[in-house]
């Protein structure tokens, strides 16, 4: 009984969806994008760019979108030490494990976790979720998805010897040898949708102990047709299908990332993805990087976060409340018990 339990996880989850078990989630870990701009905003070198400012852009972004987020992603260096006092107290908090410094080989990419943190520090530190990003092709070579697969895997045993939902992101790139190859992450207009639906298959596997995927869309999300019942919506549907077939055997709760696609365009993604039984989303560009152009002028950012990202954040709300898939935590282990005593004793 104490494996089936999960009382800690099922509770995190709570903590991040809304009253009506839905996920609105705001993205605020992203450090490459955030750093760029302001290297190139600030006309310097990117590793000339400043903590101050990085950790005033982390702290305007949660003090204008909080409140409207079921849950906020963090990172530990930049957005936990810069927002965490402005994150209201009815917003869940995800905090990222993984460093956005991963080895780039001819083979493949390889992750790692940022320096001396840890899913036992993310758990003590008041996180709700830990997310991982993996890079993640299955035709990469053989050794690289081995050590994707195993850093999944013993993230995910911490998870559970910690009690706290793994939300695992996957992410498609290309390789060095690939004309479009680029550090950053920007979605192929020349994705492979197989290559997106067989990796949501491997780390469906229980062994990995994911409790939510962050999934990008199979097919480019600015290149979706209309959903107008054609052949081309009909073909593109069938792809969001099975990812969601997928998820639903699994039993994995599922949301969509924005992939730095504009928000119109991500709505869109996100009414395939409701028709496929997503259960939210975490996005992050397509809420706040049109507002962000502002910069440094930090009030005027502000402005358009509350008008633009707020509105952004509102319709994506009630296209949830309308299409979107709920999840709720199941307690009926606790119609078994029968006496004082068993929940202490089963939750070893």
């Amino acid at each position: 009984m104490t494996a089936e339990l999960k009382l800690g996880k099922k509770w995190g989850l709570r903590r991040m969806a809304t009253p009506e078990g839905h996920f609105t989630m705001v993205a605020l870990d992203q450090r490459p994008p955030i750093a760029n701009l302001i290297s190139a905003k600030r006309g310097i070198s990117v590793a000339d760019v400043s903590f101050a400012d990085m950790v005033a852009v982390k702290r305007t972004l949660v003090d204008t979108l909080g409140a409207h987020a079921s849950a906020m992603l963090f990172d530990p260096n930049y957005a936990f030490p810069a927002a965490l006092q402005k994150l209201p107290a009815h917003t869940g908090l995800v905090v990222t494990l993984e460093d956005h410094r991963f080895r780039d080989t001819p083979g493949g990419r390889l992750s790692h976790s940022i320096n001396d943190w840890s899913v036992e520090k993310i758990k003590r530190v008041g996180g709700d979720g830990v997310k991982v990003l993996a890079w993640y092709r299955p035709d990469a070579e053989p050794d690289v998805i081995a050590h994707q697969q195993r850093y999944v895997e013993e993230i995910g045993k911490e998870c559970e010897r910690w009690d706290i939902p793994l939300v695992l992101e996957l992410l498609v790139y290309p390789f060095p040898k690939s004309e479009r190859h680029t550090l950053d992450y920007i979605e192929s207009p020349e994705k492979m949708p197989e290559l997106v639906l067989e990796s949501v298959r491997e780390f469906a596997k229980p062994k990995y102990r994911v409790d939510l995927f962050k999934l990008e869309a199979p097919l480019p999300g600015a290149t979706l047709p209309a959903r107008d019942g054609g052949a081309a919506h009909l073909a593109a549907q069938g792809w969001f299908d099975q990812m969601g077939g997928i998820c639903k055997t699994a039993d994995i709760p599922w949301v969509m990332l924005s992939a730095g696609v504009t928000s119109a365009q991500f709505v869109r993604v996100m009414e395939y993805a409701y028709a496929a039984g997503a259960h939210g989303f975490l996005a992050g560009r397509a809420v706040w990087w049109q507002a962000l152009q502002h910069f440094p002028d930090l009030d005027r950012c502000a402005g358009q976060l509350r008008a633009e990202g707020g509105a952004t954040l509102a319709e994506l709300e009630q296209l949830t409340l309308r299409a979107g898939n709920a999840w709720q935590a199941d307690y009926s282990e606790f119609d078994g018990m029968k006496a004082e005593g068993e929940l202490c004793a089963a939750y070893a």
